[in-house]
């Protein structure tokens, strides 16, 4: 068959990033965390977070979940693309973490194959929840003042 090009609605070739943590303006809200399919961001609730390069694939997934935009990609592999920017065993490294990943955070997905149905949230996981996202809204609009005052 003839080689075809990308479906540029599924994104376009790129050289290969890795995801940049700023730390001066990391919140430590863990979204970035859960984001990861690859386990690549390290770190702890209300801490800095960093980023593992070696384990990092730039999928991206980590950059709009971000709550105070302080991850940026910054490419490692040149001008390479494609296959030309991974070896057989960086890949093949990545595909393994993401495979414990996701058994990892949902086992009963990938030994069904069905995904479940979401369980009914407990008041009190309710109400924590609630407290968290007031948490990070009060931080948020604190970041914005200060790099507002900073400008």
């Amino acid at each position: 068959m003839p080689v075809q090009p990308l479906n540029p609605a599924h994104g376009i070739e790129a050289p290969r990033a890795v995801a940049v943590i700023d730390e001066a303006w990391c919140i430590g809200c863990t979204l970035c965390i859960k984001a990861c399919p690859v386990d690549a961001i390290m770190g702890s609730n209300r801490l800095m977070h960093t980023v593992i390069e070696s384990h990092c694939t730039g999928c991206e997934l980590c950059v709009p979940v971000c709550p105070v935009d302080c991850i940026s990609l910054e490419p490692v592999t040149g001008m390479r693309t494609g296959w030309a920017a991974w070896s057989g065993e960086k890949a093949e490294a990545s595909r393994a973490r993401y495979l414990f990943h996701s058994k990892r955070s949902s086992p009963d997905e990938l030994t069904s194959g069905e995904v479940p149905a979401p369980a009914a949230r407990p008041a009190k996981q309710a109400d924590a929840a609630g407290r968290k996202s007031s948490m990070i809204e009060r931080v948020l609009a604190r970041a914005r003042a200060d790099r507002e005052n900073s400008a």
